[in-house]
């Protein structure tokens, strides 16, 4: 899975031709790692309709500032260049898929 940066968080996500989702994490999060295979299978499956990054929020404070993220994981969806939906804490992939069902 993508990872992004404050630095390339501009061309990869707010410029993206597909809805992103973004997962806003840490290395010390227990449900953000228990996160990744579930990631790993959306990006996987749903490649052709949305694209899954993930984003490291110590190395990258000022795009975690800019939307407000405060608790790990946060996902955000961005469609057009703007957040569409945002959702806090980790899911099984059935409820993911459930809850982005009206942003794909």
């Amino acid at each position: 899975m993508a990872e992004v940066t404050d630095a390339d968080f501009e061309t990869e996500v707010i410029g993206a031709e597909l809805p992103v989702l973004v997962e806003f994490t840490a290395d010390w999060c227990p449900p953000c790692r228990q996160m990744g295979p579930v990631l790993s299978a959306l990006a996987a499956e749903e490649g052709e309709r949305l694209k899954v990054v993930q984003l490291d929020v110590d190395t990258n404070p000022d795009t975690t500032n800019v939307y407000k993220v405060l608790s790990m994981p946060t996902f955000m969806v961005f469609r057009g260049g703007e957040p569409v939906k945002a959702m806090v804490g980790a899911r099984p992939k059935r409820r993911l898929l459930e809850e982005l069902a009206d942003v794909l």
